[in-house]
């Protein structure tokens, strides 16, 4: 899946979109792809002379990640529905991402089906792990849905 696929799902644009390729997806994991670069906003202020990718940041991707697995499920229609974060559970910081990296997201979902989706995800650097955890997330039907 293409950058201008993820566009047609996810409502996120520059600098808050956080997936810029899918390699797999399918019913039961994604594994989406950022990749990080030096010209990115936060990096003016996080931290100076020693850029590091923010731990939220890294999860919102996980939740992106989660969003389009949603609606490749049939559980999410971005023209009718917002996607919201309701928890974040058990979340580890492993290791820093800095710009030039590769964020490489799998996600899978814990228990899907409804408006609420649990969902376990876990990111890596050249293969070894720099963040995961568990995350719910609803759809909220919109008032001025198309």
């Amino acid at each position: 899946m293409t950058v201008h696929q993820i566009m047609d799902i996810l409502p996120h644009r520059y600098p808050f979109l956080m997936i810029d390729r899918v390699s797999e997806l399918d019913e039961e994991h994604i594994v989406a792809h950022k990749n990080v670069s030096f010209n990115e906003p936060q990096f003016n202020g996080h931290f100076p002379g020693d850029p590091v990718m923010p731990g939220v940041l890294m999860v919102e991707a996980m939740a992106q990640a989660g969003g389009l697995l949603a609606h490749h499920c049939g559980a999410f229609n971005p023209g009718k529905q917002n996607l919201f974060f309701m928890t974040v559970d058990k979340v580890k910081f492993r290791k820093p991402v800095r710009p030039g990296d590769t964020l490489d997201i799998d996600v899978k979902p814990l228990r899907k089906g409804g408006k609420i989706w649990k969902l376990r995800g876990e990111a890596t650097v050249r293969g070894e792990t720099v963040v995961e955890g568990e995350f719910m997330a609803t759809m909220v039907d919109r008032e001025n849905a198309e």
